[in-house]
Formats: C-alpha cells, sequence, structure tokens
C-alpha cells in the first residue's frame, strides 16, 4: 500500500557481539545459582530493548550498545532482595523484566557512574501462590504472564479480564508497574484497580501493602509502586480481585462520524448501560484498517447492549477485531520489512478536553497518516490511541514529531500517558506534568528506598 521496497530485517540476534562483562557475577551466581545467571551474548542482547519502534531499529541494525552485563533469573522473593543488597554494594544497577513490552524505554537505564547493569528477569516466578473464592482475590508472583495468569485462574472458574494488546507476553508484575489498562477495561477497570496488595523487594528489605480491600491508615503505599516502573522496588507478587468467567458478545456499530462517536460514548460511559468493551475509530482509522465509512465502533458485552445514535452491523465487525485484537505489534514489524515507520502514542482527559486534544495531536505531526480511536473509557474521560504510519519518515524525525505531539498533549490539559508507562520516552513531560515540588517529594521516596540509585535510575525521574 505504502509503495516502497522491501527492507533487510536486519542482523539476526545470534550474529552480534557483546563487550564482555564488566564485572565478576560470582557475588550473582552465589545467590541464584550459576544456571541462572546468563552472561552469553544471545541472553544479553534480548534484554538490551523493549518493543518501541527505535528499539527494533536498533535491533535490526546490530546495535546491542544498551546489553546488560548479565541476566539474572531469581526464583523467590528473597533471591530479588538478595541480588538488590548484593548489587548496592557493588554500584551495579539493576532493570526489572518481565514480558519486556515496553515501547516507552522503559528498559534502558541512564547512568555515568554504575560499574555494570543486571537484567533481573523475573520469569522463573511463575506462580499462583493463592486463590481465596469467598474474597475473590488471588496472588500470583510477578513473572507469571498474562496467558498463563488466565489459565490458572480459570481453572478456580476466575478471570483478571484484564486483555491489553501486550498480552500474549506481558508479566503480572509489568501490569502493576506500569499502570497497565487493558482493552475490557470499561467493564473490568484498570489493572491498578484489580490490585489490593503488593510484596516489593527493595534495595533496604521488603514492603508489603493491602490487608484490607479499603483503608484509612494513612496514604495508600501501593500507589508509590503501581506505576513506578521499578524505580523505587521490584514487584514481587501481587494479589488482585478477580471475577467469574463469562463469555463476551462482540458487535461492530457505524456511526456518522467521530465527534457523533464521541457523544454517544461518552453517554454509555456516564449513564450507561456500559459495555465491558467499548472501542471507538476515527474516520481515518475506519477506513485504513476497518475498510468503511464513517467511524467503526465496537463493543463487547456479557448480555445485550443498545448503542442509541449508532446503526448495527452485527457480530462480523466485532469478531474480526476480537481475532485480530494482537496483531498490532506484528504488523508493525511487517511495515519495517516493507521500509513503512510505524509509531504509537496515547493520551487521556476529560470528557469537555477531548475533541482540542484530538485536534491539537493530529496538527502536530505532520507528513504521516495519523489514525486515532478511544481505547478506554471513564465517567469522566476517555483515552486517546494513536497511530501514526509514514512510507519516509525517519528516527529523527519521529523523534521531533513526537516531542511536538507530547507538548500538544500537555497545552490541551491531556495526560502524557494513559498505560503505555513513562520510560525515558516521555520522562521529561512527566516532569512538567507532575511539578518540581511533584518530583522532589518522589525523588525523596527515591532516597530513602534505594540510596545508592540501583534500580532503573533515568527511568520515571531524571537522574540525580
Amino acid at each position: 500500500m505504502l509503495g516502497l521496497e522491501g527492507q533487510s530485517p536486519g542482523v539476526p540476534l545470534e550474529e552480534v557481539t557483546v563487550a564482555p562483562p564488566r564485572f565478576d557475577v560470582s557475588g550473582l551466581t552465589a545467590i541464584v545459582g550459576a544456571e541462572h545467571v546468563h552472561t552469553d551474548a544471545l541472553a544479553r542482547a534480548r534484554f538490551g530493548t523493549g518493543k518501541s519502534t527505535p528499539d527494533l531499529l536498533r535491533q535490526r541494525a546490530g546495535d546491542v550498545t544498551t546489553a546488560p552485563d548479565a541476566v539474572v533469573r531469581p526464583g523467590s522473593h528473597d533471591e530479588v532482595l538478595a541480588v538488590l543488597a548484593y548489587a548496592a554494594s557493588a554500584g551495579l544497577i539493576c532493570v526489572p523484566h518481565g514480558g519486556r513490552t515496553s515501547v516507552v524505554g522503559g528498559l534502558v537505564p541512564e547512568s555515568s557512574s554504575a560499574t555494570g547493569t543486571v537484567a533481573i528477569d523475573l520469569t522463573r516466578m511463575n506462580a499462583l501462590l493463592d486463590v481465596d473464592p469467598v474474597s475473590r482475590t488471588a496472588t500470583l508472583q510477578a513473572g507469571v504472564r498474562a496467558p498463563d495468569a488466565e489459565r490458572l485462574l480459570a481453572e478456580h472458574g476466575f478471570t483478571l479480564g484484564h486483555f491489553p494488546q501486550s498480552f500474549e507476553y506481558a508479566t503480572i508484575g509489568g501490569f502493576a508497574a506500569t499502570r497497565s489498562s487493558g482493552q475490557a477495561s470499561a467493564g473490568y477497570g484498570r489493572f491498578d484497580a484489580m490490585v489490593v496488595g503488593l510484596t516489593v523487594a527493595t534495595p533496604r528489605g521488603t514492603i508489603e501493602t493491602g490487608r484490607a480491600p479499603a483503608s484509612a491508615a494513612g496514604p495508600d503505599l501501593r500507589h508509590l509502586f503501581l506505576g513506578s516502573e521499578g524505580a523505587f522496588g521490584i514487584i514481587t507478587s501481587v494479589t488482585v480481585r478477580v471475577r467469574p468467567v463469562k463469555q463476551l458478545a462482540y458487535q461492530g456499530w457505524r456511526v456518522e462520524s467521530f465527534a457523533d462517536g464521541l457523544e454517544i460514548v461518552r453517554k454509555l460511559a456516564q449513564d450507561g448501560p456500559l459495555p465491558a468493551v467499548l472501542r471507538l475509530s476515527d474516520e481515518m482509522e475506519t477506513m485504513l484498517q476497518h475498510s468503511g465509512e464513517g467511524c467503526l465502533l465496537i463493543t463487547g458485552s456479557a448480555g445485550d447492549v443498545s448503542v442509541p445514535g449508532a446503526e448495527p452491523l452485527g457480530e462480523e465487525p466485532g469478531e474480526k477485531w476480537l481475532r485480530g485484537r494482537y496483531e498490532g505489534p506484528y504488523l508493525r514489524d511487517s511495515l519495517l520489512d516493507a521500509g513503512a515507520f510505524v509509531e504509537t502514542l496515547e493520551t487521556a482527559a476529560f470528557w469537555s478536553r477531548i475533541p482540542a486534544l484530538y485536534a491539537a495531536v493530529r496538527e502536530a505531526i505532520t507528513d504521516a497518516f495519523v489514525l486515532c480511536h478511544v481505547s478506554h473509557v471513564y465517567e469522566t474521560g476517555a483515552s486517546l490511541y494513536f497511530t501514526v504510519v509514514s512510507p519516509s519518515m525517519t528516527l529523527d524525525e519521529w523523534t521531533r514529531a513526537k516531542a511536538a505531539a507530547s507538548d500538544a498533549i500537555l497545552a490541551a490539559g491531556g495526560t502524557i500517558t494513559h498505560h503505555h508507562g513513562v520510560g525515558t520516552d516521555h520522562r521529561d513531560w512527566y516532569v512538567r506534568e507532575v511539578g518540581a515540588l511533584g518530583i522532589e517529594a518522589l525523588q525523596a521516596v527515591k532516597r530513602a528506598l534505594d540510596p545508592n540509585a540501583t534500580l532503573n535510575p533515568g527511568i520515571l525521574l531524571p537522574p540525580v
């Protein structure tokens, strides 16, 4: 469609050369065992980046300069504690890894003083620890991948109902550390709303939160770690509320314009009936992704759903979306093979600001196709998810366009990220959004829990 000749798929990871580790790993092998410490080039190269388009372009070029010196796979909370304590004493940086699906630079720390970097792969910690069917809660270790979590919970008749696009690879700990939001969030809520308790390892010890469904016992410490992206501690287990498994039926609806669609989904979010899935594509996305006119609205509900003001299209569009809902990242790789540049960004705002926010982001990005959909809705506002496709945009041009879009988001009253996280990509705008005093307070938390800046420096907060 874009008329470009294919490009080379890049340098296979198996062929890259990585510099030797900068430190002796015997201290780490003494904690977790030699079989769980990896210094080979392939393992280290795999843990050097996330899944943003800039990350993928670096991988294709064989650039492994961000590879850690070692990959460590602890098997318990106590082993994570011991690794952090050792790393702090040795001047090492630790970066927690789950499914490595970050698209905002969340896995590439910034530090000029470290003696080495350790990637802490949590995927050995993959057990369902407890199910309380009376309270409808479950406790899972942080390294449980989302499909495994659903399988384990289904054996007890429950589901999380959390299905983000990263579902096939992302982990429970990653969901918590990034404030993930799934495609059925209208019915099941964001992941941070599901979390009732956390166990966290820090270089100075353990913090456990959540002993009741609600409490007035001071500020809720869960929210220091939900969204913290590993900067304050490493989440090792998560207690979540679960719900009985229900089958959803998916349908498509046509609305005349994006403006009309915004009014329709706002009324559903505020007055009901609210489906578990509610997703509205603008005209450009509907035309390019769904081959239709007007705007496509997708609903997913356990019962009958009515959408006043929309033309029903039946089950086929909804079922088609369901079948392809995890295909976006694979499509991006295919387009890169064809020489096309594809990236995404997202934000959220109150309903009254959504039209101006939508226009501002589209105006900030030029020389590209800009597609958008409403991905998540609330009584007070919604999230906008933009996809940018260009036949010729370079990485430098995207960096400038993303900065312009980020400036426009803040100027229009939006948040710099709704569910992708902060990482290094959004950090400078996060500083502006939170304000100097807010950042100073968070840096005080960082000093209290991580005095040697062992944990993911430069991610979330500016390096100090």
